[in-house]
């Protein structure tokens, strides 16, 4: 796909890079906690991605096991997939001397929070483990990017790494500060270095304070860029972001309220990227970004043939035919009760939507979202900030490549 915009005459055809998609997660695969419930259809889940012109995907790494899975998927699907390598905030529980990681059988983390169960804040970061994940963590990033076949590699970023506030059930603060100061010692490190895939919720201060730390004060050392993925936070924090020279992700969960629109709108174009985070994070009817996927019904006039003749003073009856006016119209015949029908939805679906139990070939699962809704965020981007959606598409295609190397 080539870098520069369609200089075609004909009507507009979108293009998108979806920059975090979890098809790592065996959901993709079929599997829900252990149990295959359906067919895998990774396959089908591509195809409807490129059906809406979501040419490039890039597979979010958030731990070992997610990140080498990313990199084997990348390989059956050339130039399309790429990935990320690195540990989640969420998943950073194995750098304490605990080694307190929730088991989830493989799956990425939801995205909702829970504050009920924070872990202890008791546990210490384990030095000797430290070291051991960050030499494994630089062997994979040095494997991936020496055994490309054709050139460059399908790995294009260092991440998911951050700081996650809202889910402390999966992982204290000190042990995330840790992870993440570690991980960006990393990230400086590497010759070249890797852009960066960052996560900040509810870490605002923590988060901007370790960069420069590792970056400098304005991230002068900082020689790819970095997107911070899936923002959530406030229209303050944003602009500090951008101001920083950061990239900012929207998907989903930045439309859930008002607010969240509102922060969206800001969004400087030159600084916007699209994703849909994937199984999470899908628009849903109670966000507030959704009106904008409404479109408004057209009225339509009879005129001409069609019109209606009946002159206005005249009644009509059950038959169809004109009655004078006065004169008693007969009782209408009987007739047989009609079936309701099906009401329409305000957002009709590309694909038709199933239960996982209710698994067909070519069917979407209802609840996982998938890299095809991101044509759904690109459209809610355009209506918050009054543009078009070509407009919206061709600012994130030029920042999503000239951050991560998908389109050399």
């Amino acid at each position: 796909m080539p870098s520069d915009p369609p200089t075609s005459t004909s009507a507009y055809e979108p293009r998108y890079i979806d920059i975090g998609i979890n098809l790592a997660d065996p959901i993709f695969r079929g599997q829900y906690h252990g149990t295959q419930r359906h067919p895998d259809d990774l396959n089908a889940v591509v195809s409807r991605a490129r059906e809406v012109g979501c040419h490039k995907l890039i597979i979010t790494g958030s731990d070992f096991i997610s990140s080498r899975h990313a990199l084997e998927i990348a390989k059956e699907y050339p130039g399309t997939v790429y990935t990320t390598a690195g540990i989640h905030p969420c998943c950073s529980a194995i750098f304490s001397t605990t080694h307190s990681h929730i088991d989830t059988n493989g799956h990425t983390m939801p995205c909702d929070a829970d504050p009920s169960q924070p872990i202890s804040e008791d546990h210490e970061p384990d030095v000797a483990r430290t070291s051991t994940i960050i030499a494994e963590l630089r062997g994979l990033i040095d494997e991936a990017r020496s055994s490309s076949s054709v050139g460059s590699s399908s790995l294009v970023a260092f991440g998911e790494i951050g700081l996650d506030y809202d889910r402390l059930h999966y992982c204290s603060r000190k042990i995330q500060l840790h992870s993440f100061a570690a991980q960006l010692d990393l990230a400086a490190s590497l010759q070249p270095q890797l852009p960066l895939f960052l996560h900040s919720r509810a870490a605002h201060a923590d988060f901007v304070q370790l960069l420069k730390d590792k970056f400098g004060p304005k991230l002068e050392r900082l020689e790819r860029g970095a997107v911070v993925h899936s923002f959530t936070g406030t229209a303050e924090e944003m602009r500090e972001l951008m101001d920083l020279g950061l990239h900012i992700g929207t998907n989903g969960c930045s439309f859930k309220t008002a607010e969240n629109c509102a922060v969206v709108k800001e969004i400087h174009l030159d600084r916007l990227m699209l994703e849909t985070d994937g199984p999470w994070c899908e628009v849903r009817p109670s966000h507030e970004g959704w009106k904008y996927l409404i479109e408004p019904p057209k009225p339509v006039e009879p005129t001409g043939p069609d019109a209606d003749p009946t002159p206005k003073d005249t009644e009509v009856v059950a038959d169809g035919n004109p009655s004078e006016p006065g004169k008693q119209p007969p009782k209408p015949k009987q007739q047989p009760k009609k079936q309701p029908k099906k009401k329409e939805p305000e957002v009709p679906e590309r694909w038709k939507v199933v239960k996982k139990e209710k698994w067909v070939e070519g069917a979407m699962i209802k609840g996982r979202n998938e890299p095809c809704m991101i044509e759904r965020v690109g459209k809610i981007v355009a209506g918050i900030k009054g543009v078009t959606v070509e407009e919206v598409c061709e600012a994130a295609w030029r920042n999503t490549t000239k951050v991560f190397p998908v389109d050399e």
